[in-house]
């Protein structure tokens, strides 16, 4: 998608700056000096972070073309370098994530998967993807950008062709996770476990799972693990309120529409008889470990939530690839 200069501070809290240019246009959004690809309609985020300054790198960007900038309102740009697009605000990163959550709302309609969860989430998004892209155009999280910086740049990426959006979001303590689900606004909302990584922002399991869940936030439906109690007990009070719907599913016969009746190992796949709604199905992927095997049964939760054929799930999960 493309934006002027002029829509784009309109949307931000601008507190002062430097335009020449008002009608410049804007399709790459940049945080990473190295990632630059076209200089000439890039906007570029001098984050602020621990592993140094954005705004030490806006003079070698300017000497490559770049000519419009979101900085720190205390940045003043070295006279070289005044030919430029400044747009100063509080934070760039604040400004990041309110353009992209600008622009994730004008696609209101639009299919978003969220996935949040302590282990599984690239895995089960790029299944997702995999099992997906033949019905749908889909645009997803590159690599694992689940952090405060990757959603928004990840978000970016939809426009008037895409049909679904599947993104990831990950947290490392409280209150991440409000930024990350006011930017994604996720319709379908998965969270695949919760384990002991990146405990240390958290006081305890209980405020971690609280913190995680907020991605499931007006979530039409969720899909979870019936058979890890904490993360049952977190969602119950979103399923209780009857504007999501519950996805569930277990391998312990726990109360789910999703149940694993039995599971059947060889060296080289597993095949997994379920019932779902009262009705036998069968699905055979080529993987042999648990964590492939508790990943594929929340893609299989997923596409059958979604109406997809059962006949063409079996297919396309026989040819999952890592």
């Amino acid at each position: 998608m493309n934006y002027s200069i002029t829509e784009i501070t309109n949307v931000l809290c601008v507190t002062g700056g430097r335009i020449i240019d008002p009608d410049a246009i804007v399709s790459q959004l940049l945080t990473d000096s190295r990632s630059l690809v076209q200089p000439e309609e890039t906007i570029f985020f001098a984050l602020r972070t621990e592993a140094g300054d954005g705004h030490n790198y806006i003079p070698d960007l300017f000497a490559k073309g770049v000519r419009n900038f979101v900085v720190a309102s205390d940045y003043y740009a070295l006279p070289e370098c005044w030919g430029a697009n400044y747009i100063a605000v509080e934070s760039p990163l604040d400004a990041l994530q309110a353009l992209a959550t600008f622009h994730r709302r004008r696609f209101r309609e639009l299919p978003v998967i969220g996935i949040t969860g302590s282990r599984g989430k690239t895995t089960v998004k790029e299944w997702l993807y995999q099992l997906l892209k033949d019905d749908y155009r889909i645009v997803r999280s590159p690599r694992s950008y689940n952090s405060q910086i990757g959603v928004p740049l990840s978000l970016w990426e939809i426009d008037n062709n895409t049909d679904l959006a599947i993104i990831e979001a990950g947290i490392s303590t409280t209150g991440e996770m409000d930024n990350l689900q006011a930017m994604i606004r996720p319709t379908i909302g998965i969270i695949t476990n919760l384990g002991s990584e990146h405990n240390d922002g958290f006081a305890s399991m209980e405020q971690k799972a609280q913190e995680k869940a907020k991605i499931l936030f007006n979530c039409e439906s969720i899909v979870y693990c019936a058979d890890d109690p904490l993360v049952t007990h977190t969602i119950a009070p979103l399923l209780e309120s009857d504007v999501a719907m519950g996805m569930s599913w277990s391998r312990k016969h726990c109360e789910a529409p999703l149940q694993i009746e039995n599971t059947e190992r060889n060296d080289k796949s597993i095949t997994l008889k379920y019932s779902f709604k009262d009705e036998p199905g069968s699905v055979t992927i080529p993987f042999t470990a648990d964590r492939d095997m508790d990943n594929a049964i929340t893609c299989l939760a997923v596409l059958l939530q979604m109406g997809i054929d059962r006949q063409t799930i079996s297919q396309r999960m026989a040819a999952l690839t890592p």
